[in-house]
């Protein structure tokens, strides 16, 4: 079988277009990386070097102090915020890392390689690695969390949805032949079907590495192969990371004593008056208003332009009171057209962003297709909800109590009402929208970006996934990404995109106003707190300066 595994035949091509100009460069280190190509030989399929990263010149030792929402923990497989991954990065690392340039990078592995058609994926895993307890990290460990990421039985488990091309359709569990350890170091994956986005779900923040021995709390049973340990952990308020100075850590970096994520609430002007009385470091992301603010304060800023999003979507099987409200696609297509996703970029996030299309499918992705914009045409939304016999329905619109969520749902309710649709307004506390945010009837959410447009459409809207909170299914639609998901060549998969994309504009899936620019401020003499655009914090490379 050795024959299938060289350097996959694509990312030449994909070089080729880049000199072409029809491709950016950070596309295709995306697809490259992704393919078993190193970043190296990426960049030299280009015809040029690999740019040199900055010396760190980072001193050892110190504590660092990161404003963080601190959330309950619980089996990374089940996370469902990324601050639940940077607390546990410390000491639960990752196959494969994102990088801010788009390319995907060895951790625990070392390298992989990929078949043709993307049916069968070689995983060379990095050796010389252990776990803090002094077990060896082998191919073995690898299969286990791959085997323990299809179990579909576990709530909330959306590592499932990613590895849905190992997993059998009636077990619910990984398919017979599909993970087999070929040596210590060495795992060969058997897909059931064509999946070009296996390794980039592997970098993805719930697909965290766990201990053999692990019994589903990461605090309890803190087995990892980081440089890190957990210390005090208190929701709400505080989270410690202290240096593990009886491990011998594979990687560079770890040069703090102590990291602390501290927990100021959702409101930016209390995390501001945390800055300006010097009680952090670095922020976990600069909002809106507050960003200018920050500015003043002259600290530095890194800036992201992302694929992060939020969208507002109605729960399509929800019922309220004998009813389902959002079964109907006139009521769907009719919430849509009566807001003005420019309206809520200025008014909800102080224009930092571009606009969407209300397809979940952003121009950063390899295979977007760019379609006509939304209509927006408030007198036809309200015709088209009087068509479906709901005119004289309130709805109920939830929105976190946050900054810029806030503000943007506020920004749609005053829209429909200004088209003539009943609408009433509920502000949660973060604790209580966490807690089911993907249950409500209508609701605002936001998105993470992921490095291709098929993981999202795989992940959000394919039916009866964990994290499929429009409740959406549609059979042509599920058809369809299961073909896209199968071509390995973005323009030709660009062509299925269109249609998918479609489909989520007609049904009304989601009304998504927005793509964001993000941003995070850190003093000056800190290194490594670049803003990540799928809001990472490697733990790792922070220090401060020497």
């Amino acid at each position: 079988m050795a024959h299938l595994f060289q350097v996959h035949p694509a990312a030449q091509n994909y070089a080729d277009e880049v000199k072409a100009g029809t491709l950016s460069r950070r596309e295709f280190l995306s697809r490259a990386t992704s393919l078993g190509v190193s970043a190296t030989a990426a960049y030299g399929l280009l015809g040029v070097s690999q740019p040199a990263k900055a010396a760190a010149h980072a001193q050892v030792g110190g504590t660092l102090r990161i404003e963080s929402t601190v959330l309950a923990l619980k089996d990374p497989r089940t996370y469902d915020w990324p601050q639940m991954s940077n607390y546990t990065r410390g000491y639960l690392e990752y196959l494969v890392e994102y990088q801010i340039d788009g390319s995907i990078a060895p951790m625990l592995l070392e390298s992989w390689v990929v078949n043709e058609d993307a049916t069968e994926y070689l995983l060379n895993v990095r050796p010389g690695v252990t776990w803090n307890n002094g077990d060896s990290f082998t191919a073995k460990d690898v299969a286990f969390n791959i085997a323990r990421w299809c179990d579909t039985g576990i709530e909330g488990n959306s590592m499932a949805s990613r590895m849905g091309s190992l997993v059998d359709g009636e077990t619910g569990q990984a398919r017979d032949g599909a993970i087999n350890v070929v040596d210590e170091t060495t795992v060969r994956l058997v897909l059931g079907q064509p999946d070009i986005t296996l390794i980039a779900g592997f970098s993805d923040y719930p697909a965290a590495i766990v201990h053999q021995s692990f019994n589903g709390d990461p605090l309890d049973n803190p087995i990892g192969t980081g440089p890190y340990l957990p210390g005090d952990y208190e929701i709400g308020s505080r989270a410690v990371l202290v240096k593990n100075e009886n491990h011998t850590w594979w990687g560079e970096g770890a040069y703090l004593d102590r990291i602390e994520y501290l927990d100021f609430g959702t409101e930016q002007s209390g995390i501001v008056a945390a800055v300006d009385s010097d009680e952090v470091d670095m922020v976990y992301e600069s909002l809106g208003d507050f960003i200018l603010i920050m500015d003043d304060i002259g600290w530095s800023k890194s800036e992201a332009l992302t694929a992060n999003t939020v969208v507002i979507r109605p729960n399509q099987t929800a019922e309220i009171d004998g009813m389902v409200p959002y079964a109907d696609a006139r009521v769907r297509r009719a919430l849509a057209m009566a807001v003005d996703g420019s309206v809520l970029l200025e008014l909800g996030f102080s224009n930092n962003g571009q606009l969407a299309e209300n397809h979940h499918v952003s121009p950063l992705h390899p295979e977007y297709a760019e379609l006509p914009p939304p209509v927006f045409d408030p007198e036809g939304a309200k015709a088209l909800m009087e068509e479906a016999g709901m005119s004289d329905y309130e709805h109920e619109l939830i929105s976190i109590d946050d900054t810029w969520r806030k503000a943007t749902t506020d920004a749609a309710a005053a829209m429909l009402r200004d088209a003539g649709i009943n609408v009433s307004r509920t502000v949660l506390p973060g604790s209580t929208f966490w807690n089911d945010w993907a249950k409500y009837p209508l609701s605002t959410t936001d998105w993470a970006q992921r490095p291709l447009g098929v993981q999202v459409l795989a992940l959000a809207y394919r039916s009866g996934e964990p994290w499929n909170e429009s409740a959406f299914s549609n059979a042509e639609f599920d058809n369809l990404l299961n073909d896209a998901l199968a071509i390995a060549d973005a323009d030709k998969r660009r062509e299925v995109m269109a249609k998918l994309q479609k489909i989520m504009q007609d049904e009304g899936v989601i009304i998504q106003p927005y793509w964001r620019s993000i941003y995070r401020h850190h003093k000056d003499s800190v290194i490594g707190a670049e803003m990540h655009p799928t809001f990472e914090i490697h733990v790792s490379k922070l220090g401060f300066a020497a």
